[in-house]
């Protein structure tokens, strides 16, 4: 096997560098979709780079490569790869795969509670008032999701507030902003370099939801003064609620638990808007264009050793 195999297994070390720039100069809801593709796009490519490292191992075994019609001793003078590093690779792969499907599993059954939750619920106009002192709100998915306030809340806010917070909730619904979560947080699982990415989706999704309701009201000002109010509240209540408003800190229930921080949103909304960057673009795209056909290069590599091992 050649280079080509290795780069998948390295170009997550620029995850940390991409996070930050996407999401400090790209509008968020690019910066979203870009972040998300590069998760799962590293994550899948990383994954078939150790899925061919650990094959190499595979047909070096007789009774392996007996099955194959192939030569274990072929495969070994003609493959470059180290033993210890391919079987390195099938370890790293093994557990990888068990950790992708746990977290599947996982959050399969957390979105269909959510969606029994969601259609259990009586609503109007898809709001949910709940009796709770304590300022919280939150989108729950569902078919249709609903959009959960408390009492507290509504007591915290005024009218005006009472619009942007239930757009930016809605927001969160109308664009399946617990899809992309997921799916980042899947890349990330099968390969923990890629944490930075996943992080920076909960914050872009949060920052994508306050320009909505932005757009929606025509004030920005306003919407950054109502998520730091609703900050504010739930700093209050934290020693009592695990809750939040606005998706600040989250119920840790559902998938858009875990927004970013406070101040930066804030400021954000006070700054004029991002424009789509088409530079930051290009270097993503590059990036998983690199990653995909590094792994297509190692894929036709490990055909020829097993065609080579094959005839020998």
């Amino acid at each position: 096997m050649r280079i080509a195999v290795y780069l998948p297994l390295l170009l997550p070390l620029l995850a940390p560098l991409g996070a930050r720039q996407l999401t400090q100069r790209c509008e968020p809801r690019l910066a979203t979709w870009l972040l998300t593709a590069a998760s799962v796009g590293l994550g899948a490519a990383s994954t078939l780079s150790l899925a061919l490292l650990a094959a190499t191992a595979a047909i070096r075994i007789p009774l392996l490569a007996a099955l194959g019609d192939w030569s274990a001793n072929s495969a070994q003078s003609q493959d470059p790869t180290e033993l210890s590093v391919a079987l390195i690779a099938g370890l790293l792969l093994g557990g990888a795969v068990l950790a992708a499907a746990r977290m599947l599993w996982r959050r399969a059954r957390s979105l269909a509670a959510a969606a029994i939750d969601a259609a259990c619920m009586p609503a109007r106009d898809g709001l949910v008032v709940i009796e709770d002192e304590a300022p919280d709100a939150f989108a729950l998915p569902g078919l249709p999701g609903r959009v959960i306030v408390s009492t507290g809340m509504l007591d915290t806010l005024d009218q005006a507030e009472h619009s942007i917070l239930l757009a930016h909730e809605r927001a969160h619904l109308a664009a399946y902003h617990y899809l992309f979560v997921a799916l980042a947080q899947l890349g990330a699982t099968a390969n923990p370099l890629l944490g930075p990415l996943a992080a920076a989706v909960t914050y872009t999704i949060e920052r994508w939801a306050d320009e909505n309701a932005a757009d929606a009201t025509g004030d920005r000002t306003r919407v950054a003064r109502t998520v730091g109010k609703a900050a504010l509240a739930a700093r209050h209540t934290l020693a009592r609620t695990p809750g939040a408003a606005l998706g600040i800190l989250g119920r840790n229930k559902g998938p858009l638990a875990g927004a970013g921080p406070v101040p930066r949103r804030v400021a954000a909304l006070l700054a004029p808007p991002l424009t789509l960057h088409r530079g930051l673009t290009l270097a993503t795209v590059a990036v998983l264009a690199v990653a995909a056909w590094s792994s297509a290069e190692a894929a036709h590599d490990l055909h020829l050793l097993l065609h080579a091992a094959g005839a020998a």
